[in-house]
């Protein structure tokens, strides 16, 4: 029979483990070892069937065992140590405590989707984990953070395989009392309530849960409440899921109603109100249209509303492709704002125009969350050195006459948080070399630039653990491979052979990752004889596990996923080839350690940074990928091969999978396997090892989150914070009123004159020139603009290359007719053809750089030609 109705019935705990129930709830669990250990020794049997989840695991523990662990003393001991080392760990002061310098009081990071354990299935991939990390790292360094998300009722899809190998999706439904979160309450009791006004009158409202992430709360938005209709219930059902207005309604909440949930959540705990708002991707960027409404209900202006929010605003993009972003069309998004809809009080007008693609080659009736996130943010940011060139070539067209690489988004490159990534041998290995404490630290905060402690643990000690864990995922992998077979309809009596299935002594590939066309999940089947002939090598044979989800509706990724698993059903490759249905973070933490390649082949440059080659570097596996995302930027041949690329624009997309794929076959013909198989004097392979060692303390430190976080700290959130608290509302005004009048005024700025002091073509370096040049301001003055000398190498076309940008000083001026008189040093630093140029921007001491604006004057067509190349 089927139950009418639901409840969760919670375990009453002995007083003497009470605590337990505080460190069930503190997802601090789920990267601190010493509190996993201690809620397995609670009930091993229980504990694996709760999937390792406390809360689950205490719900189903039997009374009688808690009554004796209740009189153990020596549990008891163990217990009191890690609620004490808890209770260290979210009161003491840690590395932001210790900083100089006025730092944020508190910071409020938005995101779609949050990757922090399994027991909380929130996440659909990178961008999840990323986030999760973010907040780990977070915690362990001090930062005060608030992150916000929704909470949706099926998380992500459940993958499972049919008979024939195609994907199917399930939704299990989460019972949020079943899970490791706290609804957050009001003085009285009752649960925190959001709302969204909605058009015709209707109103979204969700409930606000809180999951305590170490020191860092995470709000979660729930629309499943009873007051609401059952389209509005809907709301938060599924991550990524719905059409185009369940998706506009989804990331209103997580904007508009992610707001209203920090300042309910600091009204309720008195915690400290964030002076920066940080939007991980377009999706939550109606943040910032919140706070506008904010401000302007307290008598500002929209346009100094608007300058006030920019300045305290980061903005995160993790997309190369503008097919990535989220675009709505342009009345959808109007009828949802407005007087009979969400923030009546603003014109619906200017929120249109925040987001509108108003740019040479957008499209203009369409509404852009990521162009909405930059025109709101007054710092923005890719997540790997390259992706910041890309999405500065991206975004280029909202800042018109700039070179793409003057346009302002820098790149912080992603991290992970090794804590939750590197398996408990790995960190045992290294907490005997140098104590667990100085091991913990250096996983969690970072700081140095190398692990030198590396270089002294024993190649044999390197190598067995490296041979323990590929044994511990070969009996993963079969014990994975069993139930996926079960479920596509196999009878015990076909699965022998999963008994023989991998080996823990051959080199073992890892490929694991969402299933979109780019990243070439079947790059690996391009010539299946040659990938057959590597599988199957008498002396030096590899192993492949894959796994990965195409998203529901992408039936292309689904049919990769289906050519893979029909290639691994083979019977004489399927010992040495598997795919893995239902990635997650409980397969990816067993995966990355017990691999010894982690491959990645994506189309460069669509990988904005591929953090899981970084979590499989932690664990000493080394890397096989294309130079894209990270490994573009830290790439050494002492840590892996670099899959040479053929993205010359001439190049079919058939072609150059061919080209790249070939080259993959021949790395690991002619350079990887033999590296793996051969053995020196000590019996070892000598050479391999030592590619792991480098790895390990080369490469390990780079890779942190907490080095990630502290970037974030040093470059965006301490700069925001400050220009947050610059821009008071007499500032906010005067910089709006300032930008509307240069705006107006920008059509009468010219440079009219440019001469120097040069009598031929050529200079000997290290001469110093001078430059005189004469600008028209129209109605502004000197004070309004900066007039730049700007000079380096030139190309072929006379584009100046790694420009060098010097300010020149007004002498005179203004003429009768108006024009201002400016002069300064020109170096000639470099030889080679060297040319010049210079410009008027404007110039004020609230902007974050001249190129804000995105307003320039130049040298017109006439004026260059007179003016000719400096230097040729």
């Amino acid at each position: 029979m089927k139950a009418i109705r639901r409840l969760t019935v919670r375990p009453v705990l002995p007083d003497p483990l009470r605590p337990l129930s505080d460190l069930a709830r503190n997802l601090r669990w789920s990267w601190h070892p010493e509190t996993r250990d201690l809620f397995q020794s609670v009930d091993p049997e229980c504990w694996t069937a709760s999937g390792r989840d406390p809360v689950r695991l205490l719900g189903t523990v039997p009374p009688a065992r808690l009554a004796e662990l209740a009189e153990d003393r020596r549990f008891l001991r163990r217990l009191t140590a890690v609620a004490d080392d808890l209770d260290h760990y979210m009161s003491g002061d840690r590395w932001y405590q210790a900083q100089s310098g006025r730092l944020p009081a508190a910071v409020a990071y938005f995101s779609p989707e949050f990757g922090i354990t399994a027991a909380l299935p929130q996440y659909s991939g990178g961008l999840g984990i990323l986030a999760g990390d973010h907040l780990k790292a977070a915690s362990d360094l001090g930062v005060p953070l608030v992150g916000v998300g929704l909470l949706y009722r099926h998380g992500y899809f459940r993958q499972s395989l049919s008979r024939d190998g195609w994907q199917q999706e399930h939704y299990p439904v989460l019972d949020p009392h079943e899970l490791p979160l706290a609804p957050l309450k009001e003085a009285d009791g009752t649960p925190a309530h959001v709302a969204l006004a909605l058009p015709g009158g209707r109103e979204l409202r969700a409930r606000v849960w809180l999951a305590q992430v170490g020191r860092v709360p995470l709000l979660l938005l729930d629309s499943d409440v009873e007051e609401n209709d059952p389209g509005e219930r809907g709301v938060t059902d599924r991550l990524y899921g719905g059409g185009s207005e369940h998706r506009l309604l989804q990331e209103m909440l997580l904007g508009i109603g992610g707001v209203r949930a920090v300042r309910t959540y600091c009204r309720l705990t008195g915690h400290a109100a964030p002076e920066v708002f940080h939007t991980n991707e377009g999706h939550a960027g109606f943040l910032g249209l919140e706070r506008i409404a904010e401000l302007c209900n307290e008598g500002l202006e929209f346009g100094a509303a608007l300058e006030a929010v920019r300045a305290g605003t980061v903005f995160t993009t993790h997309t190369p492709v503008p097919a990535g972003i989220d675009r709505f069309d342009r009345e959808l998004v109007g009828r949802h704002f407005g007087p009979d809809s969400e923030l009546p009080r603003i014109d619906v007008e200017r929120v249109l125009r925040l987001g509108m693609e108003t740019y040479p080659g957008g499209e203009p009736n369409l509404f852009n969350m990521a162009v909405m996130g930059l025109r709101l943010a007054q710092r923005a940011n890719g997540v790997s050195l390259l992706h910041g060139g890309v999405s500065r070539g991206m975004f280029a067209g909202l800042w018109p006459g700039f070179d793409a690489e003057e346009v302002p988004i820098t790149s912080v490159t992603n991290g992970v948080h090794a804590p939750t990534w590197v398996a408990p041998e790995v960190f045992r290995l290294g907490a005997r070399q140098i104590g667990a404490q100085r091991a913990e630290d250096a996983l969690a905060v970072g700081g140095s630039d190398r692990w030198d402690s590396v270089a002294d643990i024993p190649d044999q000690d390197i190598w067995e653990l490296r041979r323990t864990l590929r044994a511990q995922l070969v009996e993963e992998v079969r014990e994975r491979l069993r139930a996926s077979w079960r479920q596509r309809g196999a009878g015990t009596a076909e699965l022998g052979w999963i008994d023989d299935a991998l080996d823990p002594d051959v080199l073992t590939i890892g490929f694991a990752r969402r299933v979109p066309s780019y990243k070439r999940l079947t790059l690996m089947l391009r010539d299946r004889d040659r990938l057959m002939e590597l599988l199957l090598h008498p002396e030096r044979p590899i192993q492949i596990v894959v796994a990965g989800k195409a998203h529901p509706a992408d039936d292309g990724g689904k049919r990769l996923v289906q050519e893979l698993v029909r290639f691994a059903d083979d019977p004489r490759v399927r010992h040495r080839i598997v795919f893995l249905p239902d990635y997650g973070m409980a397969m990816a933490q067993k995966l990355y350690p017990g691999c010894d390649i982690w491959l990645n082949n994506p189309l460069r440059p669509l990988e904005a940074c591929g953090t899981s080659g970084m979590k499989a570097a932690l664990n000493g596996c080394l890397n096989l990928s294309v130079l894209d995302g990270w490994w573009d930027e830290w790439y050494q041949p002492d840590f892996g091969w670099a899959i040479p690329t053929a993205d010359g624009a001439g190049t079919d997309p058939d072609r150059r999978d061919a080209i790249e794929a070939n080259a993959l076959y021949d790395l690991l013909e002619q350079r990887i396997t033999p590296r793996f198989y051969e053995r020196g004097a000590s019996g070892l392979p000598d050479r391999w090892l030592e590619m792991v060692r480098r790895t390990l303390s080369l490469l390990g430190p780079k890779v942190l989150a907490g080095r990630m976080v502290r970037e974030y700290v040093e470059r965006l959130y301490a700069p925001a914070a400050e220009a947050h608290r610059a821009m008071d509302p007499d500032s906010a005004r005067g910089l709006a009123e300032w930008k509307a009048r240069v705006r107006a005024a920008w059509p009468g700025v010219s440079v009219d004159h440019v001469e120097t002091s040069a009598a031929s073509a050529s200079a000997e370096l290290g001469t110093t020139l001078g430059l005189r040049v004469r600008v028209k301001l129209g109605d502004l003055a000197p004070e309004d603009v900066e007039v730049q000398a700007v000079s380096g190498r030139v190309d072929s076309e006379d584009r100046i290359t790694d420009a060098a940008k010097v300010p020149l000083k007004p002498v005179g001026g203004p003429d009768l007719e108006g024009r201002w008189v400016y002069e300064g040093p020109l170096a000639l630093d470099r030889t080679g053809p060297f040319g010049y140029t210079v410009r008027v921007l404007p110039a004020h001491r609230l902007l974050a750089s001249g190129v804000e604006t995105g307003l320039v004057a130049v040298p017109s067509g006439d004026l260059v030609e007179a003016a000719g190349l400096l230097m040729r």
